[in-house]
């Protein structure tokens, strides 16, 4: 017993020893990382993805009519028209024809063709519609001091028949659409109340050919 408790004191002595040989075993430093210095790289995103924020991104455009033979004052006015939420063809050629036949566009008209500012129209018609009673020739001059215009420009004419009852009276039936010319024709009248009726349908009708499509 002896022998065997002494060989094995041998053996654990020499295995200690062996031990104390070997370098002793260090952990890896800790790495510092510093919150303000790391940077975080984001997935660059995919191209469906783009593709579809680019698709949501477009509005789509608003289909209107236009009349590329028309001259300044009528492609203002038939914007003005569609502005208001008048979108059928023939209702804007109806009145675009009305607009015609009073005045072709031609703001500073008075009856009988004379080209002159509000104040020198004495007698007759004037403007765009020709307003001719006294109160409603009156009224453009009201409106347009009220509001800094001018009587005699195609800007401060337009603002102001769309404030007239005459033709508050009659818009919301100008925005029903697929009606015939006719139709929009007999509301004009009440519009206006013109004695001679001319080639106002003529011209309404030449307008509806005209228009087209923006889309």
């Amino acid at each position: 017993m002896f022998n065997a408790l002494t060989l094995a004191a041998v053996l654990t002595g020499s295995a200690a020893t062996s031990l104390a040989l070997l370098p002793p075993v260090t952990a890896p430093p800790p790495v510092l990382e510093s919150p303000s210095n790391s940077i975080v790289l984001e997935a660059p995103p995919k191209p469906q993805e783009v593709a579809i924020r680019e698709a949501a991104s477009e509005k789509p455009k608003e289909r209107r009519l236009i009349c590329k033979s028309c001259n300044e004052n009528e492609q203002i006015a038939l914007k003005e028209l569609q502005d208001r939420g008048i979108k059928d063809r023939n209702a804007l050629a109806t009145i675009m024809g009305n607009i015609r036949q009073e005045s072709t566009f031609v703001p500073n008209i008075c009856e009988g063709g004379a080209r002159v500012p509000y104040h020198r129209c004495t007698r007759g018609g004037y403007g765009l519609i020709q307003l001719t009673s006294q109160s409603r020739y009156d009224g453009l001059g009201r409106f347009a001091t009220k509001t800094s215009g001018d009587p005699s420009s195609l800007s401060t004419q337009l603002s102001y028949i769309f404030t007239e009852s005459q033709w508050r009276g009659i818009e919301d039936q100008l925005k029903v659409p697929g009606r015939p010319i006719e139709y929009y024709m007999r509301l004009a009248h009440r519009w206006l109340g013109w004695g001679h009726h001319g080639a106002r349908t003529a011209y309404a009708h030449d307008y509806a050919r005209r228009l087209t499509s923006n889309s």
